[in-house]
C-alpha cells in the first residue's frame, strides 16, 4: 500500500539563525525568563530536520513512506521586519523546490508565507503552486497577535481558495499573556508549565480556537471551496462539535449552515503522530475515511510512538486504508 504522510518538517540553519538575530516572537513577551529559555532550548536543529539523503531517508523507509508532503519548521518570526522575511520565506520554498526536484517521487512541499505582507503572501503562494507544484501552504499561530479572521489577512485565503489548494495549520506558541494567565503556576515547575502550555495541551487548544474563529468570520461562505488541514485530530473541537451546535447557532452567526458542516466540508485531519486507537476510530466514525490524511508529525514525534502499522492493522476496511494512507492525498493535492 502506497503510503503519502503530509505534516513532515524540513528547516534551514540560517533562517534559525535569523530569527534569533531579531528576538523572540511577540507571543514570548510577558514570559518569565526560565520559560523562555526553556523554549529556546527547545527548537529544533538537528539533522532529523536539516538531512534529506540519509537520516530522512532512513526514517521512511522504516514506516514504510512513499512520499512527504515536506513543511517549513521554525517560522519566520513575526519580529522579523517585513522585507527580510519575504526574503527569507522566498528562500525556505526555494530550498523545498531543489529538494522536491531532486526526488520528485519521495517529495512535494507546502509553502511557508511571509503572513506579516499578505499581498506578498499570496503572491508567493502563487508562485510556488505554479512555478513548483506545491500542495499548498502550511500557516503557524497568530500573527503580532492577530488572528488570521482579522480582514487583512483574506487576500491570502481567496488566492488559496482560487488556486484550489489547501492550507495546513501547524501549531505555535501561543501569546505569552495567555500562557501566564493559563499554563503557568508557582505550584508546578517551569518545564511542566511550558509542556502544559504548548504540545502538552495549549497550542492545540490555540489553533482549534484559531480554525472555530475561522468559521466564524464567514470565511466559507465566502469561499466556499477553500480547505484547511487540522492535525492533532482537529486539536480538539471535534470532540466538542455537538456541544458548539447546541449553544452557537446560525441564526446567531449569521451563517448559512452549522459550524459542524464546515468542519464535515471544509476541514481534513491527521492524527500528527498522535496513534490513539479511540480517537482515530472516533474520527473515522464521525467525518469518514475521506476526511483523514495520514501524517506522522516528523521528526517531532518520537520514533517509538511512529508506526505505520498502526494503520495498517486498524479494522478499517482496504478501501478506507487506502483512502487514508494515499487517496486522500493525492486527490486533495492532486499528486
Amino acid at each position: 500500500m502506497k503510503i503519502i504522510t503530509v505534516e513532515e518538517h524540513f528547516t534551514d540553519p540560517e533562517i534559525v539563525e535569523t530569527n534569533a538575530k531579531y528576538g523572540e516572537s511577540s507571543g514570548m513577551k510577558n514570559l518569565p525568563e526560565k520559560i523562555r529559555n526553556s523554549y529556546n532550548s527547545m527548537r529544533f536543529t538537528g539533522n532529523s530536520l536539516t538531512d534529506i539523503d540519509e537520516v530522512r531517508f532512513d526514517f521512511m523507509a522504516k514506516q514504510k513512506v512513499d512520499v512527504q508532503v515536506l513543511s517549513y519548521t521554525n517560522p519566520v518570526s513575526d519580529m522579523v521586519p517585513q522585507d527580510e522575511a519575504v526574503r527569507l520565506c522566498k528562500k525556505a520554498n526555494d530550498i523545498l523546490s531543489t529538494v522536491v526536484n531532486r526526488y520528485p517521487k519521495r517529495f512535494s512541499a507546502f509553502a511557508t508565507l511571509p503572513m506579516a505582507e499578505p499581498k506578498e503572501a499570496s503572491k508567493e503562494l502563487e508562485r510556488c503552486v505554479k512555478d513548483f507544484h506545491f500542495c499548498g501552504a502550511l500557516i503557524s499561530g497568530t500573527w503580532q497577535g492577530k488572528f488570521y479572521d482579522d480582514p487583512i489577512f483574506f487576500p491570502i485565503f481567496e488566492k488559496a481558495a482560487e488556486l484550489n489548494v489547501p492550507i495546513s495549520w501547524h501549531p505555535e506558541f501561543p501569546d505569552g499573556r495567555i500562557q501566564n494567565y493559563y499554563y503557568l503556576s508557582e505550584s508546578y515547575s517551569a518545564l511542566t508549565g511550558m509542556q502544559f502550555a504548548t504540545a502538552g495541551l495549549g497550542w492545540h487548544l490555540d489553533v482549534g480556537l484559531h480554525m472555530t474563529r475561522l468559521i466564524l468570520s464567514g470565511i466559507f461562505d465566502k469561499l466556499p471551496n477553500l480547505q484547511f488541514i487540522s492535525g492533532h485530530w482537529g486539536e480538539g473541537i471535534p470532540f466538542m462539535l455537538d456541544r458548539i451546535d447546541q449553544i452557537i447557532k446560525p441564526k446567531t452567526t449569521g451563517l448559512k449552515k452549522k459550524i459542524s458542516d464546515y468542519f464535515h466540508e471544509n476541514v481534513y485531519f491527521t492524527p500528527s503522530g498522535i496513534l490513539s486507537k479511540n480517537m482515530f476510530e472516533y474520527m473515522v466514525k464521525i467525518f469518514g475515511a475521506s476526511r483523514i490524511i495520514w501524517a506522522l508529525d516528523y521528526p517531532y514525534i518520537p520514533f517509538e510512538y511512529c508506526s505505520t502499522d498502526f494503520l495498517m492493522n486498524s479494522d478499517l476496511t482496504e478501501e478506507e486504508k487506502n483512502l487514508i494512507a494515499h487517496g486522500n492525498a493525492e486527490r486533495l493535492f492532486k499528486l
